[in-house]
């Protein structure tokens, strides 16, 4: 038979080792997640703040360029355009419920379905083991996460920058990229992890809203409360936010004065949460039957 004929072509180029099959699983993920309109919402939502910093940093440099005697007026005003490791810091973290939500919403889409329709089982019986697609899940949500903390963090540190009467903005200031950049894959990886784990046995919408409510909201009402009943500050360990926000300060080099002693519990929280999603993720997927 003439291959020719049967529109037959070989393969002439290197094969690429196997654990490239993370990213299409991750870019198919992605790509079914910003498809549904509930995506675009809650992205635009995330913009708002974006785009308020994003003009404050602008009119500031407007201000300051016609009135140079009002920069440190204007810095004390628009505190955050102060174009310091704080600023970035708060923005990151202000954006933080916008970014819980796409997580429930993103995570029943990519993991809860896979696991309740077949879709893992699919997956599975392609030349890929469990973790290419542990990873590649991961990798979807991370992007997810970056794409409404880290990047827009980027942007405005690069916005400030370059609006700057020189370039020396961003040689001066390394610290706040390497924060920024930190903080972002704390974010990442804890969340990522949580959220696969969670995903992985909950697999349905309204327990996951419901799981994601104790967590994110509860358990850091109680901390307070119980902070206020015993004037003790470790209470706040309790919400999840509040460690990840302590380790991302850590990244950015800035003083944490009264949290300066929960440095390492929150190390050791966010380090054990991490730990414990991955060995609770490991069950769920070894259970699917793989067909070859």
């Amino acid at each position: 038979m003439d291959l020719k004929s049967t529109f037959y072509r070989d393969w002439s180029q290197d094969l690429r080792p196997a654990w490239y099959a993370c990213w299409p699983i991750a870019r198919t993920g992605f790509m079914l997640v910003i498809r549904r309109k509930l995506f675009w919402i809650l992205l635009a939502i995330a913009a708002f703040a974006f785009l308020f910093m994003f003009a404050m940093i602008y009119a500031k440099f407007q201000i300051v360029s016609q009135a140079p005697g009002f920069a440190r007026f204007v810095d004390g005003v628009l505190q955050g355009a102060s174009g310091k490791g704080e600023a970035y810091r708060e923005f990151m973290l202000a954006q933080s419920t916008v970014t819980m939500l796409i997580l429930v919403f993103g995570s029943a889409m990519l993991i809860g379905n896979d696991m309740r329709e077949g879709g893992l089982t699919f997956y599975l019986s392609r030349r890929i083991n469990r973790w290419h697609y542990v990873i590649g899940k991961l990798l979807a949500i991370g992007l997810l996460i970056s794409l409404t903390t880290t990047i827009p963090a980027l942007i405005l540190f690069a916005e400030y920058g370059y609006l700057s009467e020189t370039m020396d903005y961003y040689g001066e200031n390394t610290g706040i990229l390497v924060g920024i950049v930190g903080y972002g894959a704390v974010l990442s990886v804890t969340l990522s992890l949580l959220v696969v784990a969670m995903a992985s046995w909950l697999q349905k919408t309204v327990p996951l809203v419901m799981s994601f409510a104790c967590l994110f909201f509860l358990l850091p009402t109680i901390g307070r409360i119980l902070q206020r009943t015993y004037d003790n500050r470790y209470w706040n360990l309790l919400g999840l936010w509040h460690d990840i926000w302590i380790v991302g300060t850590w990244c950015f080099g800035i003083d944490l004065k009264n949290d300066a002693t929960h440095l390492i519990p929150a190390v050791l929280i966010v380090v054990s949460i991490c730990v414990i999603s991955l060995i609770a993720i490991i069950p769920k997927v070894r259970a699917v039957r793989v067909v070859q």
